[in-house]
C-alpha cells in the first residue's frame, strides 16, 4: 500500500506541473502574442504601447514649420494625433521662436492643445509666470498649462521646490486651473515625489514599453523621442494620456 500511494502522489505533482506550464504557457501566449505590450507602426516610425486610446504629440521650435492639417489627418491602424502641447516661453524672457504659428495651426485644426513653459531653475519663479501668462491665453477646450522642469543648475531641492511650487500655484491662480508638472522619473522622484501629488503629472520615460516605471499616478506619458508624423520634417515626442476620451474631456478647460 505505501507504493501506490507513492506513485499517486507522484502522479499528482506531475499533473499539477504539467498544469502550471501550460496555464503560463497561455498567459505568454495572450499577453505578449495576441495582445504585445507594444506595436511597431511604421507610418508614425515607432512602437506604440497597446491599450491606450488617446494619443498625441509636443513640439517646440525644434520642430521648425509644421503643417497642421497634415498632422490632423493623419492616420494608422485607427491612432490619430489627439492633442499636442507646445512649448510657449523658457525662463524670464524667451518665446519659442514657432510658438504663436504653432498655437493658432493647431487652433485652426481642431486639434485639443496645452502650452508648456520650461523652467530655469536658477531665475526667478515669479518673472517666469509673468512670461508665461504674458503670451498664453486659454480658452474652453484647451489643456492645462504645463511646467517643463528637468533641469537643476545646482539649486538645492528646497529652493528648487520653493520655485516651482510659486510657479504651479501663481500659474494656477490666473488661469482657475491645477497645471501640470512635465519631468522625467529620476527627476520627479528626486524633488516632488512628496508634496506635489495634488499636481497631475507627465512624466517621461522610454525604457519599459507597457508602462512607465513609476508608482505614483500619472496623466501623461511620454513614451519615445523618435516619432515620425505627417507635416512634421523633425522627429517629434510621442505620447499617451492616462484614460479614455470622458476622462480626456473633464481634464479640458471648461469641463
Amino acid at each position: 500500500m505505501a507504493r501506490k500511494k507513492k506513485r499517486t502522489s507522484s502522479s499528482f505533482f506531475r499533473i499539477f506541473f504539467a498544469l502550471c506550464i501550460a496555464i503560463a504557457a497561455l498567459y505568454f501566449i495572450f499577453n505578449f502574442i495576441i495582445t504585445p505590450p507594444h506595436v511597431f507602426y511604421p507610418g508614425f516610425g515607432i512602437e506604440i504601447p497597446n491599450g491606450y486610446e488617446i494619443h498625441g504629440i509636443d513640439v517646440s521650435r525644434y520642430q521648425n514649420t509644421v503643417n497642421w492639417k497634415e498632422v490632423k489627418t493623419m492616420e494608422e491602424k485607427g491612432i490619430k494625433i489627439g492633442f499636442v502641447f507646445i512649448k510657449a516661453t523658457e525662463g524670464t524672457s524667451i518665446v519659442d521662436a514657432q510658438f504663436r504659428r504653432n498655437w493658432l495651426g493647431a487652433d485652426e485644426q481642431g486639434i485639443p492643445k496645452g502650452a508648456y513653459h520650461f523652467f530655469i531653475a536658477t531665475r526667478s519663479a515669479k518673472k517666469q509666470v509673468a512670461n508665461f501668462i504674458q503670451m498664453v491665453d486659454l480658452k474652453p477646450g484647451d489643456l492645462p498649462p504645463v511646467l517643463d522642469v528637468e533641469r537643476s543648475l545646482g539649486v538645492s531641492v528646497s529652493q528648487m521646490q520653493t520655485g516651482v511650487k510659486t510657479w504651479l500655484q501663481e500659474v494656477e491662480k490666473h488661469y482657475g486651473v491645477k497645471p501640470i508638472i512635465y519631468t522625467n522619473i529620476d527627476f520627479y522622484e528626486h524633488y516632488f515625489k512628496k508634496g506635489f501629488e495634488e499636481y497631475p503629472l507627465w512624466i517621461a520615460h522610454y525604457l519599459q514599453p507597457e508602462k512607465p516605471r513609476i508608482e505614483n499616478t500619472w496623466t501623461f506619458w511620454q513614451h519615445s523621442e523618435k516619432g515620425r508624423v505627417d507635416g512634421i520634417r523633425a522627429p517629434v515626442d510621442f505620447n499617451i494620456f492616462n484614460g479614455d476620451s470622458a476622462d480626456f474631456k473633464n481634464l479640458l478647460i471648461g469641463n
